[in-house]
C-alpha cells in the first residue's frame, strides 16, 4: 500500500480510538521549515473548547505574539516587528479568522482582539512518521533522531506495516515508540511505548546540511513554545483529510470502519492522492461530479473541533440596546 493511503487509513483509526485533533504535512522544525511531521496528534487541554468556540480555522501565530491587546484598540502598524506588508497581511487573515475586529470610530487602521487566547487549549503533541515498509527505511533512523534531539513534540512515534524484528528495534532510536499497522483491518499494535521528550529543555536542530559541513542552532525552550503553539494551531486548522474530491466518475468516497473522508479511486482499486494523482492525464479519468462528501462534518462529528463557532467578538457593552 502507498504511504498517502496508509496514512488516511492509519488517521481513520487513530481518530476514533483518541481523543484531540490529527493533521497530516505539518512543518515539524523550529529554526527550519525543511522537516515534514507524517501525522500529528495534539491532545486537548483544559481550554480545548475555549479555541474550538473561536474559529475553525488557524488563527496566525503572529497575530498571537504581537502587540493588539483586547482592550483599547490600537493601529497595527505599531503592534508588530515585521515589515508593514507582511505585518498587514497577518492583520487581514486575523481579521477574517475573527480574531482581530477592526475599531473604525478609533481610526481606520485600528484592530482589538475580539477575544482571548486561551493558552492551555492543548497538552501534548505526538508526532508519528509513517514508514509502511521498513525493508526501505531510507533515512529514517537519521529523521527520528533529528526529532528526538530537538524535542519540539512530546513523544515520536513510528507506524509501519512491517514485521518488527528486533534488528529494526535496534535501529530506531530508544525514544521512539514503535506501531504495527495493519491499514486493511486498521488493527494497530503497540510493539514499543514511546519514551516522554523533555520539551522544556533546549534541543539542537540541524537547519542546513553539505558536504563537509552541517549548519546546527540551538533551540532554545521559549522558542521551542512559540513553535510548538505554531504546530498545535496548524493541526486545528488543517486536519488529515483531502481538501476536496477530483471531478471523476470513478472516485468515490471509502467509509472505512464508519469514517468517511477517503477518495478510493475504482480505476486504480485503493486511495488515492487526487493533489497528485488524478487529473485528465490520469488513464483512467472520468468526467463527472465531485462525489458530495461533507468533509468538515465528518471531522466535526468525529472530534472535538467545531465547524462553524459562532465565535467569541466582543462587543462594546452596552451598545446592544441601540441595534
Amino acid at each position: 500500500m502507498r504511504e498517502f493511503a496508509f496514512e488516511q487509513r492509519l488517521c481513520v483509526c487513530l481518530e476514533r480510538a483518541v481523543d484531540g485533533v490529527l493533521a497530516r504535512q505539518l512543518g515539524g522544525g523550529v529554526h527550519s521549515a525543511r522537516r515534514v511531521l507524517d501525522v500529528v496528534l495534539v491532545e486537548p487541554g483544559p481550554a480545548f473548547d475555549d479555541r474550538a468556540a473561536i474559529t475553525e480555522r488557524t488563527i496566525p501565530h503572529r497575530a498571537i505574539e504581537s502587540d493588539v491587546g483586547r482592550g483599547r484598540s490600537r493601529d497595527w502598524r505599531g503592534a508588530f516587528d515585521l515589515p508593514a506588508e507582511r505585518a498587514q497581511g497577518i492583520v487581514e487573515r486575523a481579521v477574517d479568522v475573527g480574531f482581530f475586529e477592526r475599531d473604525p470610530p478609533a481610526g481606520a487602521e485600528h484592530v482589538r482582539r475580539a477575544c482571548r487566547y486561551p493558552d492551555g487549549w492543548f497538552d501534548r503533541l505526538v508526532a508519528v512518521e509513517n514508514k509502511p515498509d521498513l525493508g526501505t527505511p531510507g533515512d529514517l533512523e537519521t529523521q527520528l533522531l533529528k526529532d528526538v534531539r530537538l524535542g519540539l513534540v512530546d513523544e515520536v512515534v513510528l507506524a509501519t506495516a512491517s514485521h518488527v524484528t528486533r534488528a529494526h528495534l535496534n535501529r530506531i532510536p530508544e525514544a521512539v515508540g514503535v506501531w504495527r499497522f495493519d491499514p486493511e483491518t486498521l488493527e494497530r499494535t503497540v510493539v514499543r511505548e514511546p519514551r516522554p521528550l523533555d520539551v522544556d529543555a533546549y534541543g539542537t536542530e540541524i537547519v542546513e546540511e553539505h558536504p563537509g559541513w552541517t549548519e546546527v542552532h540551538v533551540a532554545t525552550p521559549t522558542a521551542k513554545e512559540r513553535a510548538r503553539r505554531r504546530l498545535a494551531e496548524r493541526a486545528y486548522g488543517k486536519g488529515w483529510r483531502v481538501d476536496e474530491f477530483p471531478g471523476c466518475a470513478r472516485v468515490r468516497d471509502e467509509a472505512v470502519a464508519g469514517g468517511g473522508g477517503l477518495p478510493h479511486c475504482e480505476w486504480k482499486g485503493r486511495v488515492v492522492d487526487p493533489g497528485n494523482e488524478c487529473d485528465p492525464d490520469c488513464p483512467g479519468f472520468e468526467e463527472g461530479e465531485s462525489p458530495s462528501v461533507d468533509v468538515s462534518g465528518e471531522r466535526d462529528r468525529r472530534t472535538g473541533w467545531v465547524a462553524e463557532p459562532d465565535g467569541l467578538a466582543s462587543r462594546q457593552a452596552g451598545l446592544d440596546r441601540f441595534g
